[in-house]
């Protein structure tokens, strides 16, 4: 990878929380009283966004809470393992060191809210080598859309030729190759099933920084 720009997915890629996620809907239910989830509505999460989860959640069980107050309550949830728990994953502070020394520009673009984001990786001692923080809320969309890769593309000022984008997830990966990015796919333990997938759809992989 010899890109000067680089947008960095956060989870999965840069710290190990999927499981923390993997967790919330269940965690979140369970506060709500409800025991058990449906295979269904967990697939149905994983490429949504805190708000486009808490709408279904309205739409599921009839709550009759807003959007804005199941996001509240979610976020609240997940800020606790963002202040306290999530690690990064292995090699990433040098691998950031290192890109920083060779004076690549680095951001983050995550469908985790930027308050959560920064919490974290500033908690984690790397926040300052990135120029920003960009969460898909900000821009309206999830990652099934390039939105956000867009906005982040233009804000370090660079062209998608010219930025690496790093990514853990298949639909994410696949979403910033057809806008036209570099693709680095990074290997992520929950979704292993299809790592086969995401070594094929990127430009290249790697199992650990």
């Amino acid at each position: 990878m010899d890109k000067q720009f680089v947008i960095f997915d956060m989870d999965g890629t840069l710290v190990d929380s999927m499981g923390y996620w993997t967790r919330l809907a269940d965690e979140y239910l369970h506060h709500k009283g409800i025991v058990s989830i449906s295979e269904d509505i967990r697939e149905k999460i994983k490429v949504m966004t805190i708000p486009e989860s808490a709408a279904l959640f309205m739409r599921e069980y009839s709550f009759s809470h807003s959007v804005e107050a199941i996001c509240k309550e979610m976020n609240d949830l997940m800020e606790t393992h963002y202040r306290q728990d999530i690690p990064l994953k292995p090699g990433v502070a040098s691998f950031l060191d290192k890109l920083r020394q060779q004076g690549v520009r680095m951001c983050v673009a995550s469908a985790t809210g930027a308050t959560l984001m920064n919490a974290c990786l500033e908690r984690l001692g790397v926040l300052d080598h990135f120029e920003f923080l960009l969460s898909c809320e900000e821009v309206g969309a999830g990652k099934t859309k390039p939105d956000v890769y867009h906005h982040a593309c233009g804000k370090l000022g660079a062209c998608p030729a010219d930025t690496a984008v790093y990514e853990d997830a298949v639909y994410a990966a696949r979403t910033a190759k057809e806008a036209g990015y570099y693709v680095v796919g990074v290997y992520e333990d929950s979704d292993k099933a299809h790592w086969n997938e995401l070594v094929q759809l990127a430009d290249e992989a790697i199992l650990t920084f």
